[in-house]
């Protein structure tokens, strides 16, 4: 893949100059990283941010979460919706107390194992918590990739799925795979939108 090399160094540049600065981001714990994607699944930075903050002040590591009851853990999520994404967070978190000795797997492999952690979500947490190097391919990424490489197959269907993950995990560099990963679903958040892109702020393409 001939873009690679230009494509990594042009978005970790910009990552490093431009992101946003978010809690989550001054954390290397992997707690809070997980806590974070979960709460970012279906809800936007701005709405997520409090929460996330409130969340880790009431239980604020891992094995505070798995000893609170499934009622505290709703509470502090109500207003959130998609309540789902709590019950597994909570789940998850007493799997990991009894099967982990309460650390969070390494391995985006492993991670998938939990309740509600997917392929995504894994990919993120290995990538930034534990620097493995793994793909993350999100709605932002779905966008992203189909334009840097001119893809036209349908989003949604299973071929254009594996084609995704498979450029995406080509694209994924030895050294900071989270910053890219990162990069990938800022640059999508933020210039490469679904309506009106930026494309002349985009880094890939304004050198």
């Amino acid at each position: 893949m001939q873009q690679a090399p230009h494509i990594r160094k042009s978005l970790l540049q910009w990552f490093q100059e431009e992101a946003r600065d978010l809690p989550w981001r001054k954390s290397q714990d992997p707690y809070h990283i997980w806590l974070s994607e979960i709460l970012l699944q279906q809800t936007r930075v701005d709405q997520g941010l409090p929460y996330y903050e409130r969340f880790l002040v009431a239980l604020p590591t891992l094995p505070a979460l798995a000893a609170a009851s499934e009622d505290e853990v709703l509470k502090l999520w109500e207003g959130l919706g998609y309540y789902t994404r709590a019950r597994n967070l909570h789940k998850a978190a007493r799997q990991v107390m009894e099967q982990h000795h309460g650390s969070l797997p390494e391995s985006a492999e492993i991670l998938q194992l939990l309740p509600g952690v997917g392929r995504y979500t894994a990919g993120a947490i290995a990538s930034i918590a534990f620097n493995e190097r793994v793909p993350v391919v999100d709605g932002n990424v779905k966008r992203v990739l189909p334009r840097l490489f001119n893809i036209a197959m349908p989003i949604g269907e299973s071929a254009t799925e594996k084609k995704l993950w498979a450029i995406a995990d080509a694209l994924v560099p030895e050294s900071a795979p989270g910053d890219f990963n990162q990069s990938m679903m800022e640059l999508g958040a933020r210039i490469c939108t679904p309506r009106k892109p930026d494309c002349d702020s985009c880094p890939v393409f304004s050198e």
